[in-house]
């Protein structure tokens, strides 16, 4: 059972709007709550903008998690990844979507459109919503990206 303290932020651009809206009715069937940033229909845009502020409503506490998506899921989550303190991660198998959560503490997960159906999408969102990072051991590595990221900034 998915229990989240706030909505899911969910941004698309027209490759993944689909997928996007597929998963938008799964999420209305189990309760789970989301604040849909776009695309609203399927016209072509940019993953970047979209992207962005689904993430920012995930950094500054509006939304527990971001689900993107765009026609690969790859290019959607080089943008995510630039936001800080955004942890992105392309998945296409359950095992990734779960354990990304457990042990590296992602809080967005990007699909693409063009190549996962549905069904295993709202599988990967399943996987992803319903883990828990782990914390422990993990909690060391997620603090050395911390690390990374605060020294970019920096720079």
């Amino acid at each position: 059972m998915i229990q989240l303290e706030k909505p899911v932020a969910i941004a698309a651009d027209h490759g993944g709007f689909a997928l996007k809206e597929a998963v938008k009715e799964h999420l209305d069937q189990l309760g789970v709550t989301y604040h849909d940033f776009g695309t609203l229909d399927g016209a072509s845009c940019d993953y970047p903008q979209m992207a962005l502020p689904a993430c920012n409503a995930v950094v500054n506490g509006e939304c527990s998690v971001a689900l993107l998506f765009c026609g690969t899921g790859v290019g959607i989550s080089m943008a995510a990844n630039k936001v800080r303190g955004i942890r992105a991660c392309c998945c296409s198998d359950t095992f990734s979507a779960e354990f990304t959560r457990r042990h590296n503490n992602a809080n967005a997960l990007c699909m693409g459109g063009r190549v996962v159906g549905a069904g295993l999408g709202c599988a990967l969102v399943d996987a992803f919503l319903n883990a828990e990072f782990e914390g422990e051991r993990h909690q060391r590595r997620v603090d050395m990206l911390k690390e990374i990221e605060d020294a970019q900034a920096s720079l």
